[in-house]
């Protein structure tokens, strides 16, 4: 991120160029679009996977979430997205709603992982929720090509 793109993202102005606080932040991740549920609620949490866990199975979130991962790699896979690994320094973000999260899990055999995640909650829905094994047939054709190994 350039000087000027940290400045604005503090809000700085013109006449504050320079100043340390406006060099400090660097952008890790521009999300759009993005639907956030009328009056929903925000949760952070901190997420440790032991070496070689899978994670949550396939589910989803009833709002936006926003991850950074601290150390380790996670294994990240969405609907309609090609499976890939998010390494320590990365972040990932999901949409919401009706599209599923199918993996999550630690990506290395040998460490631990941890991330950091804040999701967004609709009012009355749970903040995740688990995808059965009908669903997951039925919505095959919209899962990207597993990779070959």
């Amino acid at each position: 991120m350039s000087e000027n793109h940290a400045a604005h993202a503090h809000g700085a102005g013109e006449h504050e160029e320079g100043a340390s606080w406006t060099t400090a932040a660097r952008m890790l991740q521009d999300a759009s679009p993005i639907t956030i549920p009328d009056g929903a609620s925000a949760m952070t949490i901190e997420v440790e996977w032991e070496p070689g866990d899978p994670g949550t199975p396939p589910h989803r979130h009833s709002g936006p979430a926003f991850g950074y991962v601290v150390e380790g790699a996670v294994r990240f896979e969405l609907e309609g997205e090609p499976e890939r690994v998010v390494e320590a320094g990365g972040t990932f973000w999901e949409p919401g709603g009706d599209v599923i999260h199918y993996q999550d899990g630690n990506a290395l055999t040998d460490a631990r992982t941890r991330f950091v995640v804040t999701m967004m909650c609709a009012p009355g829905k749970p903040m995740l929720e688990l995808v059965d094994e009908a669903e997951l047939a039925r919505r095959t054709h919209l899962r990207a090509p597993r990779p070959t190994t």
